[in-house]
Order: C-alpha cells, then sequence, then structure tokens
C-alpha cells in the first residue's frame, strides 16, 4: 500500500490488543482507547539487501569487541606492574593473591558459604561492598541493607563465574585478593552506572564462614551372607522286590 517515503497514520483499538488475555492491560491504555502510530517508508531492501547489511553490523560490532577485550587486558597488565602485585593465575584469567592463607575447611561445589567483601574498579573506586564502614567511606549508598557477610551456594552460578572460581580455591578464614575479568564478571554489557563494558574488576575477599552441604545419608545395607548348599549324598533309589507270581496248575481230573 505504501511506497518509498510514504507515510501513513495509523489507528488501532487497545481492545484488540489485549482481548485474547495474553497481553496484561497498562493503565495507562484504558478499556475502549484507541492507539496512533505514524509510520513513514525510509528505504526499502530485498532479503538479501537486508542480510548483508545485517552481517555488516555484527561484522562491526565485534571487531569493537575484540579492541575492548585487547584494551582490558593491557589495563589489567599495567594495573598489576603499578601496584607491584605478585599474582597467580588460572586457565580461566582470573589472577590472585592469597592476602591470609589459612588451614581450615575448604568449600567444594554445593557448600554454603559467608563472605565478606570489597568490589572495586581497576580505577579504584568502591561500587559495593558488605562492609559498612567501607560502603560509607565511599559514598555507597545503600539504604535498608544489612551490612553482614553474604550468604550463598558456592559453585551454582549464584554469583558471578569468577566469585565461584574465586572461593573455591580459598580456606575458612582466609583473605585473598582476585582482579577477575569481564568474561568471568559482567561482560561486554556491564552492570549499572560504576562497572563499564568489558570491565575487569578487583575484589577483596575473606571467606568467613564454610557450611558443608548436607549429604544423602545411604541406607547401609547388611550384607547378605550366602550359605553354600550342602553337598547331598545321592541315594540310589531302593528296587522294589519283584513279586514272582505263583502259577497254579490245576490237574486234569
Amino acid at each position: 500500500m505504501l511506497g518509498l517515503k510514504d507515510s501513513a497514520l495509523v489507528k488501532i483499538p487497545s481492545d484488540s490488543l489485549f482481548k485474547d488475555g495474553q497481553m496484561e492491560r497498562p493503565s495507562f491504555f484504558p478499556p475502549g482507547s484507541t492507539l496512533q502510530f505514524v509510520l513513514k517508508i525510509e528505504n526499502v531492501q530485498s532479503m538479501e539487501e537486508a542480510m548483508a547489511e545485517r552481517q555488516k553490523m555484527m561484522d562491526i560490532q565485534t571487531k569493537m569487541a575484540d579492541s575492548l577485550k585487547t584494551n582490558e587486558l593491557h589495563i589489567a597488565d599495567a594495573f598489576v606492574t603499578a601496584n607491584k602485585l605478585v599474582v597467580k593465575q588460572t586457565p580461566s584469567g582470573l589472577r590472585y593473591l592469597i592476602l591470609t592463607p589459612s588451614m581450615k575447611l575448604k568449600p567444594t561445589a554445593g557448600d554454603t558459604v559467608e563472605v565478606n567483601y570489597i568490589g572495586r574498579t581497576l580505577n579504584g573506586k568502591i561500587f559495593d561492598s558488605s562492609i559498612e564502614a567501607e560502603a560509607k567511606k565511599a559514598g555507597l549508598e545503600q539504604p535498608g541493607r544489612n551490612y553482614e557477610p553474604i550468604s550463598f551456594v558456592v559453585g551454582q552460578g549464584e554469583v558471578i563465574p569468577g566469585w565461584d572460581e574465586a572461593l573455591l580455591m580459598m580456606n575458612e578464614g582466609s583473605k585473598g585478593r582476585f582482579l577477575i575479568p569481564s568474561e568471568l564478571a559482567y561482560g561486554p554489557k556491564g552492570a549499572g552506572q560504576d562497572i563499564p563494558p568489558f570491565s575487569t574488576l578487583d575484589f577483596q575477599v575473606e571467606l568467613v564462614k564454610v557450611k558443608p552441604a548436607k549429604k544423602a545419608v545411604v541406607p547401609k545395607i547388611p550384607a547378605v551372607i550366602v550359605k553354600k548348599p550342602v553337598a547331598v549324598k545321592k541315594v540310589a533309589p531302593k528296587t522294589k522286590p519283584t513279586v514272582k507270581k505263583k502259577v497254579v496248575t490245576s490237574k486234569t481230573k
């Protein structure tokens, strides 16, 4: 109906959008209201042209992401060098330093842990903390928050992957510092205003307590003693006595 550069005013009764009950009606769409749209055809493409343009945009986004990842790695390397950190690195890219070692219980996946932490970006800005003094010093506004160790089940994806990996390397009572790359944190999207896309994060973590998961109790089944069969002597069946029938012959008188 419309051609290139044409425009049209389209009116749609709001009741037609919600009559099947699959969509909840917002309060600003009262029954009997009408929705109005102004449409204009800016460009017309064939399917092949549209797919080619889409692929071009995807290629640009991929190149930008690769560039940001490379830049993130350079920034993290410079941070380690500038702060003279002697860190170890896991195959996933997580860098860590155990500040206070401990020989106490080490968690395994499925255990519940209690953790105190301070989270910073590499420019030193604190974006989150479970410690009230640190949060207030950083000017964090967290109304209604109870400042205490957070509790979660480790190794189950309840936190960012870098935390799961880090805590499984710690022992109860230990403290560590972890540089978590964006791939193990908030990735290309970031989080809020304080964590940009492709940001390596600096966490100081204390593993306060480990609560082992309750293991399913497997009932012990008593061993069944199998007795060997007692050898039975084979007794030859008794032969029935042969009864000889006496044949009586009558004499001829």
